[in-house]
């Protein structure tokens, strides 16, 4: 039971990272509902470089934190699916994992909106109950 809870919470999170890269590159979902704030965004760099611009550093943010869903995703689907009894019997993995999720649910529930909220407290429940059921 343990491991198909794993492969539901990386379920989850995984397809929470392809809809936002799919988001942050293809249609209007990410981009501000005040298109001259776009445009500003445009035109202004941060402080930290002039390098590049706020919308370029906005697109890159969002592209990053997809990728990394998707990495969490696959690394702990593929383990909890062909290597179960490493997964479950590393503390440091299992430790990864949750502070991972812990994050997410931390950041979500204080900057994002409902949707991906509720698919990260799923998933956390289902990391969560994962764990505890290896332990049965």
């Amino acid at each position: 039971m343990a491991r198909y809870l794993m492969m539901g919470s990386a379920g989850i999170i995984l397809l929470l990272g392809v809809a936002h890269l799919v988001y942050t590159f293809y249609g209007p979902k990410l981009t501000p509902r005040d298109t001259a704030l776009q445009d500003h965004m445009q035109a202004v760099s941060p402080v930290i470089t002039r390098e590049t611009s706020m919308w370029r550093a906005w697109i890159g943010f969002n592209a990053s934190h997809s990728m990394g869903a998707i990495l969490f995703g696959l690394i702990f689907g593929y383990l909890a699916y062909s290597h179960p009894g490493l997964l479950f019997s590393s503390p440091f993995l299992l430790g990864v994992g949750a502070a991972m999720l812990g994050g997410y649910f931390l950041l979500g529930w204080k900057y994002w909106f409902s949707v991906p909220w509720a698919g990260i407290s799923t998933s956390l429940a289902l990391f969560l109950a994962s764990v505890v059921s290896s332990r049965l």
